[in-house]
């Protein structure tokens, strides 16, 4: 399974973007998919991840903000980030699950200016 993200960018706090990420491969087998995000010195953390069937799971400090969604028949996932924050300035990676192998994109750059 490959995975590209896209959609990355500078942004003022308080504004909008939208990630995306395709996948391509041995994509029947996929499960779950998320967005993670490591800003510098820190660890990867979890940010949003969706099943096949659509359940959703968000990470506290996105609640209400970040919206995934998922197109199983174009593979695709997204993340609409709204009220975006200085803290929320990170590298974004997509994820896929295909049990028992993790897959995950090259990451694409998020950046909140103050």
């Amino acid at each position: 399974v490959q995975l590209v993200e896209s959609g990355g960018g500078l942004v003022q706090a308080g504004g909008s973007l939208r990630l995306s990420c395709a996948a391509s491969g041995s994509i029947f087998n996929i499960n779950a998919m998320g967005w993670y995000r490591q800003a510098p010195g820190k660890q990867r953390e979890r940010v949003a991840t969706i099943t096949r069937g659509g359940s959703t799971n968000y990470d506290d400090s996105v609640k209400g903000r970040f919206t995934i969604s998922r197109e199983n028949a174009k593979n695709t996932v997204a993340l609409q980030m709204n009220s975006l924050e200085p803290e929320d300035t990170a590298v974004y990676y997509c994820r896929a699950d295909t049990p028992p192998y993790v897959y995950w994109g090259q990451g694409t750059q998020v950046t909140v200016s103050s």
